[in-house]
């Protein structure tokens, strides 16, 4: 079932989008920018703009019943390099200790006020340890750990929307 998640942004009506999609067990989140949707105003430094982007993400993440350790992905967009730094230590107060695959571009943003944008993937780590419970109850005795641990992931992205 399909789940769509909103912020009640004026860009997701207009652009046609939404902040998050929920599908099963997988949450995709929209890039999100530093906006603070609340007075629609953007703070001018990327230090604020990052913690608006990790706060509007978390939101949306609990608002279709994840949370931000369900994160497998991130792709971080920043305006300038020198922002690396910057953003680095921001990143990981949330991330470090879940640490997603990630990806940092330096590009052009839509608007010139706009410093980050951030746009993350979660998988319910309940899916995943269901999947794991599955393969070790039928699988017990046969494999090795590491060898039960790869046929539950594979379970759980063969039964993904992404059709991996």
């Amino acid at each position: 079932m399909r789940n769509l998640i909103s912020t009640g942004s004026p860009f997701e009506k207009a652009a046609g989008y939404s902040r998050a999609v929920v599908q099963g067990d997988w949450c995709f989140v929209s890039g999100t920018t530093g906006y603070d949707y609340a007075t629609m105003s953007m703070p001018e430094t990327v230090e604020a703009q990052t913690r608006n982007c990790l706060a509007t993400i978390a939101k949306a993440l609990q608002d279709g019943g994840f949370e931000m350790a369900d994160v497998v992905r991130a792709h971080y967009y920043i305006t300038d390099a020198a922002f690396v730094d910057i953003v680095f230590p921001i990143l990981g107060e949330t991330f470090g200790d879940i640490r997603p695959a990630a990806t940092m571009i330096v590009c052009q943003l839509n608007k010139p006020e706009m410093k980050i944008e951030i746009e993350v993937t979660a998988l319910r780590r309940t899916a995943l340890s269901a999947a794991a419970v599955q393969a070790c109850t039928t699988s017990a005795g046969q494999k090795g750990a590491r060898s039960i641990a790869k046929d539950a992931l594979n379970q759980t992205l063969a039964h993904s929307p992404l059709g991996v």
